[in-house]
């Protein structure tokens, strides 16, 4: 059946294409076994036809913008294995992108949810911002039984040992030998805070490898977390500046961390019809994630190995495996380590629960998920998970410390095996 939109509610360009991909949903329901919220509630209204289904009634005001509409459109979490799974090619995402900022617009918030995502844009996508949070938040752990839901989900994400010091990388550092590539990398804001360690190994594996690296002074966020809870101006406006502050020169613009890379890919279609469309295009075709880049380089050494075997539980971020369709990469450079068994893990397609802020504003949720996820690590008999994304590890770590395993990035490893010995 066809639909017919009203162009006043959003623009017409975005409309139009709502439309589009709402007419190639068959409702056939092969995406109901990969969605995770369908599996755990089993409503047809949290599966990615229920929310076309939600989404196509408010866009032809057959429906209201509810608190129903508002509490299933907000416990998807854009994890985009539907579009894995989807036979019909749904682009599943287009519509969850172009939706949330019409919920954000229109649908009228509690109190403490709106100062819970103001705080949440206000602090994560600014570094200082965000360590003095962090610093802030350690001293108030003791009364986090006392605090409102999100907050004391944010304090259950903060690292329990104290903040990594700061690193500064410089702005250019050489490749090791003959230079065979020159990338931009993207550094981060939650990553540069809790886990600087990730880009310090990103930085010796790419130079290792004959890989000069240049680390723009003036980069900023790269707009992912406001764009994932609909603050699409915002989103664009970290955009811009981010793209303005990288140099155009350079053979990729590479990331560590899925859900930026997975941003910085969709930079082409955020701006699509805009004065920026070409650069955002140039852009996003240069946007790499590392183990992509690298695997399509080759390796020019050989890792030597890590003083011992391992058997390791490779995790699929979302925003790596779905939204990129990177997933063979990663796992040849872990083959490459000497003595690594990468063991696939049941259910792989499903999220752990992280998603940007999911899991702050959803927790419940996020922790079902995530005691899914750690059940589904537990049957591999593993040493420890590898996955290529922050937010994936700080979720999965919280889920796995009990159990004695660890959670580290792909470039930890490598840069491991580069060296012979493993710390943990």
């Amino acid at each position: 059946m066809e639909t017919n939109i009203p162009l006043a509610d959003l623009d017409k360009p975005a409309v139009q294409r709502m439309n589009d991909v709402i007419k190639t949903c068959v409702h056939c329901g092969f995406c109901l076994p990969t969605c995770p919220t369908y599996l755990e509630t089993g409503s047809e209204l949290d599966s990615p036809r229920g929310r076309i289904y939600l989404m196509k009634g408010v866009l032809e005001n057959t429906l209201t913008m509810d608190d129903e509409v508002a509490q299933h459109i907000d416990a998807c979490l854009g994890c985009l294995a539907c579009v894995t799974a989807c036979p019909s090619g749904v682009q599943y995402n287009e519509l969850i992108d172009n939706f949330r900022p019409k919920l954000e617009a229109e649908y009228a918030r509690t109190p403490l949810d709106r100062f819970s995502r103001w705080m949440l844009s206000e602090v994560l996508p600014y570094r200082e911002r965000f360590r003095l949070a962090v610093l802030l938040g350690t001293l108030g752990k003791p009364f986090a039984g006392l605090m409102p839901k999100p907050l004391k989900a944010m304090l259950s994400l903060l690292p329990t040992k104290g903040l990594p010091k700061r690193e500064d990388f410089g702005e250019v550092i050489p490749a090791q030998g003959t230079r065979r590539a020159r990338v931009a990398l993207l550094i981060g804001c939650v990553q540069t805070v809790l886990a600087p360690e990730i880009n310090a190994a990103t930085i010796r594996v790419l130079t290792r490898n004959g890989v000069e690296v240049v680390i723009p002074r003036d980069q900023g966020c790269c707009g992912a977390l406001t764009l994932h809870m609909g603050q699409r101006e915002d989103g664009k406006q970290f955009a811009r500046r981010l793209m303005q502050a990288f140099p155009t020169d350079v053979d990729a613009v590479i990331t560590n961390a899925a859900g930026c890379g997975s941003a910085l890919k969709d930079y082409a279609h955020l701006f699509e019809n805009e004065p920026d469309a070409q650069a955002a295009h140039d852009f996003s075709a240069r946007a790499q994630d590392v183990s992509q880049f690298l695997a399509d380089l080759g390796l020019a050494e050989q890792p030597t190995g890590l003083g011992r075997s391992l058997r390791i539980a490779y995790h699929d971020a979302c925003h790596l495996g779905h939204a990129q369709g990177v997933r063979s990469q990663p796992r040849q450079l872990l083959m490459s380590i000497p003595n690594v068994e990468v063991v696939e893990v049941p259910e792989a397609e499903i999220c752990c629960g992280s998603a940007g802020v999911y899991n702050i504003t959803q927790l419940e949720m996020a922790n079902d998920l995530l005691a899914r996820k750690v059940n589904n690590i537990g049957l591999t008999k593993t040493d420890g998970v590898v996955a290529g994304n922050i937010g994936c590890l700080t979720q999965i770590q919280r889920g796995i410390k009990s159990k004695g395993m660890w959670a580290v990035h792909t470039m930890q490893l490598l840069d491991w095996a580069y060296s012979g010995k493993f710390p943990l």
